[in-house]
């Protein structure tokens, strides 16, 4: 399986400062079409709306999970510990290479709005009509449906599969560092040598050396302030909810028969829930953002105005709320239609508690879709969950602040603001 290059390739990378390819066929994924493909898909969606800097490609972060995968594996090799299967190591830093080859462009506004799921994506984009798969089956028969086992955590190895999703993985380890230097905060920095160096395989699975238990509270400690003060950032949530808006007005419009005046064969696709493989792999950022240019000018004033605002950044304001109330929710959508607003598009309510993130959940009966927790390996060879000995991590585990917000377009809102209720006023400071 194993066919090292002739000479070993070297990518210049911000985050881990150099990364090492000795292997052809990994070589090889990486210079295919499907692969390149994440040069043109940002990491972080719209965030870049709120912290400039967030430009990164899924791409980088791509390299960057399959780097920290060899360094794990090599110093499991290196210091010749059993538990680790050394035969797994190709599939290991293939399925981390691949993990994040099925996202599409603002991948988790479009999943919530399309009902898709970019690890399935990635799994019939390894096991189609592609390079990726060709490549892997030129390397061995079995190896598609291996790597994309693994990305479904199904594989019959559970230590490979935590290598690439577990509360500590590669993925996470990589995407906190990288989207930290970014964003251009500090929130997400910690001590990657240190927590590589007291990994361990054990009994069929990852665990840490009981004396790096304050690496992984640093690490923890990052993710919790990365999550609230990147990830869960209202400012970034408000252009999310313009683009989900975006694509459900195109797909009403699709539905409805209209005539748009710019349309290509993969966005129909997608409108109408037919997307193939290859129509699938042609939708990028630019082609999203290709669309929005021109839905900008659409008939459709809805449409139009969405597009618009997203382009030049009129997103929407917000306010805050202690609680989220039903009946405020509902006497306000039936004001916003009184007033002359659209209640399903100039109002939305948004909280935290749906993102694809979280802290760290403690738990230790995990179902197949759940990510196990981090494991403490002692002097006696007993493996305890960590939040039972770190004050630190039960004390976030499970956090959620309760934060609840209503999204509106400000503008339109105070142009209508003496035909508003006097509450609604107060409520949104007009």
């Amino acid at each position: 399986m194993f066919r090292p290059l002739d000479e070993e390739k070297v990518f210049k990378d911000p985050v881990h400062h150099s990364i090492y390819v000795q292997d052809a066929t990994i070589w090889k994924l990486i210079n295919t079409p499907e692969f390149q493909r994440l040069r043109r898909i940002r990491q972080l969606g719209t965030t870049y709306l709120t912290f400039h800097g967030a430009e990164h490609s899924r791409f980088s972060h791509s390299l960057g999970v399959y780097e920290i995968t060899r360094k794990i594996i090599n110093q499991f090799e290196r210091n010749g510990y059993k538990d680790w299967p050394q035969e797994e190591k190709m599939v290991s830093l293939c399925a981390s290479l691949l993990h994040d080859v099925g996202h599409g462009p603002f991948s988790h506004a479009i999943e919530q709005v399309f009902d898709t799921d970019h690890e399935e994506w990635t799994c019939e984009i390894i096991l189609g009509d592609t390079a990726i798969h060709r490549v892997l089956k030129e390397a061995d028969e079995q190896l598609p449906w291996k790597v994309a086992s693994v990305i479904r955590k199904t594989y019959d190895k559970p230590i490979v599969v935590s290598l690439v999703s577990s509360q500590m993985d590669a993925d996470r380890m990589d995407y906190l560092l990288r989207d930290a230097y970014f964003t251009g905060v500090n929130y997400g920095t910690f001590d990657l040598d240190r927590i590589l160096r007291v990994l361990r395989p054990h009994q069929g699975q990852i665990v840490v050396k009981e004396s790096g238990m304050h690496a992984v509270e640093d690490y923890l400690m990052s993710r919790y302030q990365m999550y609230w003060q990147i990830y869960f950032h209202p400012v970034t949530r408000s252009s999310d909810i313009l683009l989900k808006k975006i694509f459900r007005r195109a797909v009403e419009l699709r539905a409805s028969r209209h005539r748009f005046q710019f349309m290509l064969p993969s966005l129909q696709q997608l409108l109408e829930g037919k997307l193939t493989v290859e129509g699938y792999l042609s939708l990028d950022d630019n082609v999203a953002f290709t669309a929005f240019s021109q839905w900008a000018h659409e008939k459709d004033e809805l449409l139009s105005d969405l597009c618009r605002r997203f382009l030049d950044r009129q997103l929407y304001k917000y306010v805050q709320l202690e609680t989220m109330d039903l009946k405020l929710i509902e006497d306000l959508r039936g004001e916003w239609s009184r007033i002359g607003l659209h209640p399903d598009y100039h109002l939305e309510t948004d909280t935290v508690v749906d993102l694809p993130y979280d802290v760290y959940k403690p738990g230790t009966e995990t179902g197949a879709s759940e990510k196990p927790p981090i494991l403490l390996l002692d002097e006696k060879e007993q493996v305890t969950e960590i939040s039972a000995k770190s004050d630190i991590i039960r004390s976030i585990a499970g956090i959620h602040r309760g934060k609840y917000y209503v999204y509106y377009p400000e503008e339109l809102l105070i142009s209508r603001a003496d035909r508003l209720q006097a509450h609604t006023r107060e409520l949104f400071h007009l």
